[in-house]
């Protein structure tokens, strides 16, 4: 009895071990050869499928990242950070622009006169209004220098523009309309305004000195 139950219990062993042989090998075809099925095709089969957006998307986030770690360690000198995409549009110069002494309107354009440039004009013009007191040259150099660095094309998001910083600048067209551009043109504006309220320079920068503004 007891060798009867150990041959069973072979055939048992035997049993189990022929099925999971065929299991493991997806079993035998009718000529009595194994089918194997490939491992890397049933990896493929249980990969999940990634849509190329996103991959394209984890890409350019990796790209970011690693220009941007660049740059930290070049002490902000690296490259440029900025995602490929569309240009930003060009401005199409338009007839009359000018360049920063001669357009008639149409939007600062070129390059405004260097301050010194615009210092000496207005100096010339000084005696023109009445400005020939000993001083009156330096108080407007310090005033406009605070209100815009004599800087033809200085804009202040409140709507002050130019030399003068006239709220809002299109009241310098009274003087010109090339206003936007022509440093002559705003000086006169200014010093004619400076005139009106404050009555000199000094005047005005007195003012500025008190309330920070004139």
């Amino acid at each position: 009895m007891r060798i009867a139950a150990i041959a069973a219990g072979a055939v048992v062993v035997l049993g189990g071990a022929t099925a999971g042989a065929l299991a493991l090998t997806g079993g035998g075809s009718d000529d009595g050869t194994q089918t194997v099925k490939p491992t890397r095709q049933l990896a493929d089969a249980a990969a999940p499928k990634v849509d190329p957006k996103v991959l394209e998307e984890q890409r350019r986030q990796l790209a970011l990242e690693r220009a941007s770690r660049e740059t930290r360690e070049d002490g902000g000198k690296g490259p440029s950070l900025l995602p490929k995409g569309k240009p930003l549009p060009t401005k199409t110069p338009k007839p009359g622009d000018g360049d920063g002494g001669g357009g008639t309107g149409g939007g600062p354009s070129g390059d405004p006169v260097p301050a010194g440039e615009a210092q000496r004009i207005a100096k010339g013009l000084l005696p023109g209004y009445g400005f020939s007191g000993s001083g009156q040259f330096g108080c407007l150099v310090n005033l406009w220098n605070r209100e815009s660095g004599w800087n033809t094309h200085a804009a202040n998001p409140s709507g002050a523009y130019g030399i003068p910083q006239a709220l809002p600048g299109s009241k310098m067209a009274s003087a010109g309309p090339d206003w936007q551009n022509n440093a002559t043109t705003q000086i006169k504006w200014g010093l004619g305004y400076i005139k009106s309220r404050y009555k000199t320079p000094c005047g005005g920068w007195s003012h500025f000195q008190s309330v920070g503004w004139y």
